[in-house]
């Protein structure tokens, strides 16, 4: 079994802006910036022959380059965070590839589960902080709400293997699919 997801990279003055953004935030734990990414759909534990078939779908995808945008700063948990994100704007080049790539991934045969898409780049987890680190990382989220980033170019796609390590999680490239 490989864990596995689908993402956009990042170009360096997108991550560089973000990497700024991690630094004005009391995160807890930071996302490595050379890790960041922005996953389009994430195929958890998949057998191999089944990730050979999510790759020959793949690959038979004809979708056109893009460019992204970022658009301010929120956080997953509610009264408990657990991750602070990058927003990333979800416009129709990118709405269209992101349905398109979990649809090749259903059609090779992966649950790719029900959650509704909501576009971002997350720059921190952690465990749910006490209450007034919590009140800490929220008011700065919302000090840096004006955050702007973009273009963003999405001139590929890659399918990474996720190796959950010790401390840290390791993304390796196993395929790229470039977009036209």
């Amino acid at each position: 079994m490989i864990r596995a997801f689908v993402a956009a990279d990042l170009d360096d003055a997108t991550r560089s802006a973000l990497a700024v953004q991690q630094f004005l935030l009391p995160l807890p734990r930071r996302e490595p910036v050379e890790t960041l990414h922005l996953t389009l759909t994430f195929l958890g534990e998949v057998p191999e022959r089944q990730l050979e078939q999510v790759h020959e779908a793949l690959s038979d995808l004809r979708l056109p380059a893009f460019s992204l945008s970022l658009s301010g700063l929120d956080m997953f948990g509610g009264d408990r965070p657990r991750l602070v994100f990058a927003r990333v704007v979800p416009d129709a080049p990118l709405l269209r590839l992101q349905r398109k790539v979990e649809g090749a991934a259903r059609r090779a045969g992966v649950q790719t589960g029900a959650r509704r898409f909501v576009p971002h780049i997350t720059l921190g987890r952690f465990r749910p902080p006490g209450p007034e680190a919590a009140m800490r990382l929220e008011r700065a989220v919302v000090d840096q709400g004006g955050f702007r980033a973009g273009p963003v170019p999405v001139r590929e796609i890659i399918l990474f293997e996720s190796t959950r390590l010790r401390d840290a999680v390791r993304y390796s490239a196993l395929a790229r699919y470039p977009l036209v």
